[in-house]
């Protein structure tokens, strides 16, 4: 059975907009754990959007459960990283303009900084995994350099608009995981999934997690909401009460 790691971004994300306290990722992971989170999924960038160092500090004091840690792979994210000691990093390619992470890692390109980034995680006992497209030779390339595992980018598996390219899609991530599981990697998966998509991927019993964040919070917004009132309801009228 495929894990679930929830990524908290987008809770901090809202809670940024406002530049105060509420609402605070720290506290939600309890709720995600109580649901069966399997692991807390993070993404610390470089320019701080959502995430902050307070918060991963904070979730590593209380988590009953994993904390894998996404970052770009420079010199600060790993010195963080080592300091963090979370038990996985992703290492993410990341833009300063882009909403959310547009694709894959280049390890072909960037093999030599990532192949030094990985050295010194191993060094302080965390595991690696890299993030990329459903491509051969960059699964190759991760597993050359010492990747622990990978998580496939399913952005364009996400985004395919019918049957023929939906189905061209699982069969390049379906290559991809049987390569990956002949070189002894870990398979995770993610980006863009969501409650309708999600099924054709977890029927592939490779794939050791799945992290999912943006579809999760924006459905708790309408399942948790009724809640949410009633509470704020019984605040505002407490005159009432009287």
């Amino acid at each position: 059975m495929a894990k679930l790691g929830v990524n908290i971004d987008h809770i901090a994300t809202l809670r940024q907009a406002r530049g105060g306290n509420e609402p605070d990722p720290v506290k939600a992971v309890a709720f995600a754990e109580l649901g069966g989170a399997d692991s807390i999924v993070v993404h610390l960038r470089e320019d701080r959007r959502h995430i902050q160092e307070r918060d991963i500090r904070l979730l590593k004091e209380i988590l009953q459960v994993p904390l894998d840690l996404e970052a770009a792979a420079t010199d600060e994210m790993v010195k963080l990283a080592i300091s963090f000691k979370p038990q996985l990093v992703t290492f993410v390619p990341e833009k300063r303009k882009e909403l959310t992470t547009e694709g894959g890692l280049d390890v072909l390109l960037g093999k030599d900084s990532l192949k030094n980034s990985i050295d010194l995680l191993h060094d302080s006992n965390i595991k690696v995994a890299l993030f990329i497209a459903p491509d051969m030779e960059q699964l190759k390339m991760a597993h050359k350099i010492n990747a622990d595992s990978i998580e496939i980018h399913t952005g364009q598996f996400a985004n395919a608009e019918n049957l023929s390219e939906i189905d061209a899609e699982l069969k390049k991530i379906s290559q991809i995981i049987n390569m990956a599981t002949k070189l002894g990697l870990g398979i995770n998966a993610g980006h863009g999934l969501n409650y309708r998509n999600i099924l054709p991927l977890a029927q592939i019993p490779a794939i050791n997690e799945f992290n999912i964040g943006h579809s999760i919070i924006s459905r708790a917004i309408y399942v948790g909401l009724r809640e949410a009132v009633h509470e704020m309801k019984k605040l505002v009228s407490r005159h009432d009460q009287n």
